[in-house]
């Protein structure tokens, strides 16, 4: 059963909440620390991948889903505030009445500015290194940044609400795991399995394009091409995760999660 990875899932919730009403600056602290980690992962899946990009490989894609899992990792053991995870987290604890609605609104418009903050300096950063500023290097990277503006917006919500119900397990499933190599086995899976699929992730994707706008890039990528992505996939993860995860969850558990005791 599911008892134990969701009370631990209400935990995180409440302590979540705690860090919120202590300090906003902390809170988006912590959102631009994820953002920042994903970065780190968006840089080591595309240089790995690009380079079987420059060998015409049909492993580009398939090692830069397996390496951006380190993503992950850093989020869940180096801490942060991801608003993908948080629209199952907060969601399933206001089901629970447990906290109000008006504040999970508040903490998803929070963690998600924290997210697009983090986002921008990464690039940034990233743009001070020099590390990308050969066509050798981000060829592959910008391919993809211009396929996913070209995406129609339906595509894009649907496939974001299939990312996102995949990145909230990646998350839920290891709760209920004992010791660190399954649990990061399990996070490493599923974050592959939503990469190679070609689902959408809001904030990977904002990462991604922040990395794209600030090197030479073509007239296919733009700022309209990020609002184009992002609007959607936006929605899409946020009824992925509050949806098909956290009233899914809380439904099918009702009449048990009132018995449950640790």
């Amino acid at each position: 059963m599911e008892m134990q990875p969701l009370s631990e899932v209400e935990k995180l919730a409440l302590k979540k909440v705690k860090i919120f009403r202590q300090s906003l600056l902390r809170y988006i602290l912590r959102a631009m620390l994820a953002s920042m980690f994903i970065g780190f992962g968006v840089i080591v899946a595309f240089k790995t991948g690009n380079y079987f990009y420059l060998e015409h490989s049909p492993f580009a894609y398939p090692m830069a889903a397996l390496t951006f899992g380190s993503a992950i990792i850093l989020i869940a053991y180096a801490g942060g505030d991801l608003f993908t995870g948080n629209t199952f987290y907060y969601t399933y604890t206001a089901l629970r009445r447990k906290m109000a609605w008006s504040e999970v609104t508040k903490l998803w418009i929070s963690s998600y500015v924290g997210n697009i903050l983090g986002a921008v300096l990464f690039a940034f950063i990233i743009y001070t290194t020099g590390l990308y500023e050969e066509s050798s290097v981000n060829g592959f990277l910008l391919s993809v940044v211009e396929k996913k503006m070209q995406v129609p917006t339906v595509e894009l919500f649907f496939r974001a609400i299939l990312c996102n119900w995949l990145v909230c397990l990646a998350f839920f499933i290891p709760l209920g795991l004992q010791g660190d190599g399954p649990k990061m086995f399990s996070m490493i899976l599923f974050v592959f399995c939503f990469f190679i699929s070609g689902y959408e992730h809001s904030i990977a994707n904002m990462c991604t394009f922040a990395i794209a706008l600030v090197l030479n890039h073509p007239g296919t990528i733009s700022w309209a091409g990020v609002i184009h992505n992002l609007i959607p996939v936006t929605i899409g993860n946020l009824f992925g995760g509050s949806l098909l995860m956290a009233w899914m969850y809380y439904f099918v558990n009702k009449p048990f999660l009132d018995e449950y005791k640790e």
